[in-house]
């Protein structure tokens, strides 16, 4: 895995982001244009990671399902809703879910059903990547889906942020145990 690509983005620009070690789990954050909750997704796991100080053993990235932004920046919203909150996401860059994805991440994280649908038509049949929702990581909200925000009010990007934030602390948490059990730790899953 080429976990040195995943942080130099996009734009040419490199994220604030710690470059993972060799053999670090990689984790990809998914919606249909990476422009709103992708890589709002990706701050939000960056920011938590590097909290929990596991930043160093997992490699975060975004992307889309299709490939009508690539090369943008996130949207002006999402960018101003999520430095609200403390998370950078000028940096990064719109891209296309790309075949090599299903071979450099272990994880591919849908914001909703439709682009995890997408991704499993376009998933190689060699791939052994693990295609969920985010939101499986967050039960107790009661919701499956992070809504785009695009079409609607700012309150939507407030809500994707409450959602994402949840749904990135149960997955650090599970993160943290795949971690520790690679490394010889017994814990349950």
């Amino acid at each position: 895995m080429d976990l040195g690509r995943i942080f130099t983005r996009r734009g040419g620009s490199v994220v604030d982001a710690t470059p993972a070690t060799p053999g670090a789990i990689g984790v990809l954050m998914v919606c249909m244009g990476n422009i709103c909750r992708s890589p709002t997704a990706e701050a939000v796991l960056r920011s938590k990671l590097r909290a929990a100080g596991l930043e160093r053993a997992v490699a975060v990235d975004s992307a889309g399902t299709i490939d009508q932004h690539r090369g943008e920046p996130p949207d002006p919203r999402a960018v101003r809703h999520a430095a609200r909150r403390g998370y950078d996401l000028a940096a990064l860059r719109a891209r296309a879910v790309e075949p090599a994805d299903y071979l450099r991440f272990q994880w591919m994280l849908a914001m909703d059903e439709d682009n995890l649908r997408a991704l499993r038509r376009l998933q190689p049949p060699d791939a052994t990547v693990r295609l969920e929702l985010l939101l499986a990581y967050a039960p107790q909200l009661g919701q499956i889906e992070v809504p785009d925000p695009y079409y609607g009010a700012p309150a939507g990007f407030e809500r994707v942020l409450d959602l994402v934030e949840a749904a990135c602390d149960g997955l650090v948490t599970r993160l943290a145990r795949e971690l520790d059990r690679s490394a010889g730790g017994r814990s349950p899953d």
